[in-house]
């Protein structure tokens, strides 16, 4: 193990503590609603929280099984497990590596919004409880799916952003009483007409932009995320992903089939972040590379 000790002052972020440790930075995304997604790798060393000023959700993804809380050396991770942080908490850990994890953060106004949004109710009355080497399926299925996501590519990083914010759902929805808990489910139901034209209109008027993140096409229909998102499902019977996937993908079977488009410019127009992006998406989609499908439909 590295003798690399971390210490903190009170209200310094997670991510500055880690960042001054051995700890490597291998990715990060900023998301809507200020979420900042990161994935480290770290070999060892000492870490102290104080009051970071922002939650974080961790979830392991290799290791772990030899890192624990100073306090509890008898209690250790593995992979799959889950660790919330809440803004005021103080923790000391001891790590050792190889660990590689991924790390959600999040304000206290972003989890206060959300549960005014989600449960229509007073953000004091739910809190955030710290929880160490927790076993959820669903948080570890979200750490599993962002970290299997290319996070340069466009369309998955919509996918990374539906993920994150179902996960951050799902620990708002922990985290109340059964009673709005139950409400929160039971209101559920698919999108008025009215609501879906605009998201639809939306998504076709921005495929070739940044702007398809959930919280903006929740905004559309003027619900939050969480109903947002199933009540699209129940409308469209898919995901928000898949259907933006799919728009996308048929606009560039258009413009591949009517158009001698550059592949640079086909792909700019459908939101891919290049012609290599393109190709992998034609491909798994149609069957065929770009040039193949254009050759097929007579076009050189």
């Amino acid at each position: 193990m590295l003798d690399l000790t971390a210490g903190a002052t009170a209200d310094q972020p997670v991510f500055d503590v880690l960042g001054r440790s051995s700890a490597r930075r291998e990715r990060e995304l900023a998301l809507p609603d200020s979420l900042r997604l990161v994935q480290w790798c770290n070999d060892g060393g000492r870490m102290d929280y104080q009051r970071p000023g922002h939650h974080t959700l961790s979830v392991y993804l290799q290791g772990g099984h030899d890192t624990h809380l100073i306090e509890t050396p008898g209690e250790t991770g593995s992979p799959g497990c889950h660790c919330i942080l809440p803004a005021e908490h103080e923790s000391r850990w001891n790590v050792a590596g190889p660990l590689r994890f991924v790390h959600l953060y999040l304000s206290e106004g972003a989890w206060a919004d959300r549960i005014v949004r989600l449960l229509d109710a007073e953000p004091r009355a739910i809190t955030l409880e710290q929880r160490i080497f927790g076993e959820d399926a669903t948080l570890a299925a979200w750490a599993q799916g962002v970290a299997m996501c290319d996070w340069q590519d466009p369309v998955e990083r919509l996918r990374i952003d539906v993920l994150s914010q179902a996960a951050l759902d799902h620990l708002v929805l922990r985290a109340a009483q059964p009673r709005l808990r139950e409400r929160a489910e039971r209101s559920l139901g698919g999108l008025s007409g009215a609501a879906r034209r605009r998201v639809l209109d939306f998504v076709d008027a921005h495929l070739d932009s940044a702007e398809l993140s959930l919280p903006r096409l929740a905004a559309q229909a003027h619900l939050s995320e969480f109903h947002f998102a199933r009540m699209f499902r129940t409308s469209m019977g898919c995901t928000v992903h898949a259907w933006v996937a799919a728009r996308r993908l048929d606009r560039a079977r258009t413009l591949l089939c009517d158009t001698t488009l550059p592949l640079a410019d086909v792909a700019a127009a459908c939101g891919y972040a290049g012609s290599s992006h393109l190709s992998r998406h034609v491909k798994a989609g149609l069957g065929a590379t770009p040039g193949q499908y254009r050759r097929t439909m007579g076009l050189r």
